[in-house]
């Protein structure tokens, strides 16, 4: 006989209690390991020993932060989303039960969005436009369908766009005719057509290849396999030699970047982890670890994103581009609020490597990130989800606040005085809360809760820097999206094999991100910078993505 389409699901046997969970203190378990050394084996012990330390930082951070599922699992994989409707989901729905997120609805009830994806021929700037004459029916002729009529040509044509795949690099072989003489043995050879220089590899190479490498975050390996693929090979010994070369050209361009980003009026800054193969430049006394460090500079319309790697942190780095500021020039937050020359203007979060120089305290107007505060209340909103709740809603009318500001384009004098207006009376207000929530005892200072609210109560003064100062930012997220890059990078490559390997890396990652952020196509861009290196050398200041000389149809 078959067995049963359904099974009773068996009942599990009580725990022994001799098998319960107990504290083990972690010098103990090094201990029973260091006695089973000898039978594990040099890996296998290397292996536990991983296994029983990271359990012990699990652990530290369950106590440290509270039994809260959902920490860890932001700790071990990161929060999906940290949007209001998100965190407080099942307070909002208790109390008020009709109201249920669009995600949650029926897929067919939900609203659909214009466009659904599709993108219009608009949206094509880099293809190649073929016009195509219509047969038969001439400008003025009698219309086919009517005997009256006559027809006209259209103001705008019916639009077909058809995509094919291509190789990244394509190869053109020239096949040049020769022939010789029966007497003397003289050999002639056909003229290269117009154009066609001697050189292998044109500056476009380059500039793709920097694209894929530090702009897509593609390894090197994988473009020559790819390149494998469609019968034109591209060996990793060549990219890194046409890439090392590109980068000494481009060398002044970005100088000039640097010094530019060094003038404006907020610079936000930011870093993450990295890894040098070999040794990494101006190594530190006792510093092993290396950074890149993202620095988002705000010079009037444009923006310039710089990346630097080494050992230095996010702070020093920033400290080092400021020497290249003008003497005199007043604060990149604008005047006539403050009028001192040497002070800046910075945006980061409170980590101390943020906002220490070489010399100490870097001289800034300093405003810390709201974000960073806000995402301390929602890794403790499981066991305080209605406080949370509170302090994730009076936020995001200031949020709500702040979008209003760019979607009517305010400039920086009107944006300050809306939010004085509609934002300070609610910053207030959230301030006091805080302030009685610990005072009056009304959470534990020790606890998850209490923590994020010391956090924001002792950087209260730079957090709330846009109630006072005109430009300031609200928050960091803008230089996070920048690192993002440098991230991807790291995920996709793991490591620079050498400091000028990362040199090169910086170098493109600085004058691509920074391209795109001025709404210039980056391949472009850089084929230009190429083309024209003399003439960059000679005056870098005509070469930046908003100076450089546009290309035939671009309306920069």
């Amino acid at each position: 006989m078959g067995q049963s389409k359904h099974r009773k699901k068996a009942s599990l046997p009580p725990l022994r209690s001799d098998l319960r969970p107990k504290e083990v203190p972690l010098e103990v378990l090094h201990g029973h390991l260091e006695r089973a050394r000898e039978a594990l084996g040099d890996e296998g012990y290397t292996d536990l020993r991983m296994a029983v330390d990271t359990l012990a930082f699990v652990n530290q951070e369950a106590e440290r932060k509270g039994t809260s599922v959902l920490r860890l699992r932001h700790i071990l994989f990161g929060p999906k989303t940290e949007s209001t409707a998100a965190i407080c989901r099942e307070v909002m729905s208790a109390e008020n039960p009709s109201a249920t997120k669009a995600a949650d609805r029926p897929k067919e009830k939900r609203e659909k969005v214009p466009g659904h994806g599709r993108n219009a021929t608009a949206a094509y700037p880099g293809a190649k436009r073929v016009l195509v004459a219509m047969e038969g029916a001439d400008s003025g002729e009698p219309c086919p369908e009517c005997p009256k009529g006559k027809v006209y040509p259209q103001k705008e044509p019916a639009s077909l766009v058809r995509i094919r795949g291509v190789a990244p690099f394509m190869a053109t072989i020239y096949e040049l005719e020769r022939r010789r003489c029966n007497l003397c043995g003289e050999v002639f050879t056909a003229e290269a057509p117009a154009g066609v220089g001697r050189e292998k590899y044109d500056e476009s190479v380059a500039a793709m290849l920097a694209l894929l490498r530090y702009g897509a975050g593609l390894p090197m390996n994988r473009i020559e396999k790819l390149q494998a693929g469609f019968g034109i090979p591209l060996p990793v010994s060549t990219q890194w030699e046409i890439i090392l070369k590109a980068a000494g050209l481009l060398a002044p361009a970005h100088a000039e970047l640097i010094r530019q980003a060094a003038q404006g009026e907020v610079l936000y800054n930011d870093d993450t982890v990295m890894r040098i193969l070999g040794k990494a430049p101006q190594a530190k006394e006792g510093r092993k670890a290396v950074y890149t460090s993202a620095i988002l500079s705000r010079l009037g319309s444009h923006r310039i994103a710089l990346f630097i790697t080494g050992h230095n942190h996010a702070g020093e780095n920033l400290g080092a581009v400021l020497q290249q500021r003008a003497e005199g020039l007043s604060a990149p937050i604008p005047p006539p609020t403050h009028a001192l020359a040497g002070i800046y203007g910075q945006m980061c979060d409170a980590l101390a490597a943020n906002t220490v120089g070489e010399a100490g305290e870097l001289n800034t107007i300093l405003a810390h990130c709201l974000a960073h505060a806000r995402r301390r209340f929602v890794e403790v909103e499981t066991r305080f989800p209605e406080e949370v709740q509170h302090l994730l809603e009076e936020l995001k009318v200031v949020y709500q606040n702040d979008a209003r500001t760019k979607r009517e384009q305010m400039d920086l004098s009107a944006r300050l005085a809306f939010h004085q207006q509609e934002s300070a009376p609610i910053m207030r207000n959230l301030e006091r809360w805080l302030r009685e929530q610990i005072e009056e005892g009304k959470v534990e200072p020790n606890s998850g809760l209490g923590q994020a609210i010391t956090y924001m109560r002792k950087h209260w003064g730079p957090l709330t820097l846009f109630l006072r100062e005109p430009g300031a930012p609200l928050d960091n997220n803008a230089c996070e999206a920048v690192v993002k890059r440098a991230i991807m990078h790291r995920k996709n490559s793991l490591f620079y094999r050498t400091a000028t390997g990362a040199r090169a890396g910086d170098t493109f990652m600085s004058l691509i991100h920074s391209a795109e952020l001025n709404g210039v196509e980056p391949f472009e861009y850089l084929i230009e910078l190429l083309k024209h290196s003399e003439e960059v050398e000679r005056d870098p200041g005509r070469w930046l993505p908003w100076t450089y000389p546009a290309p035939p149809g671009d309306t920069r």
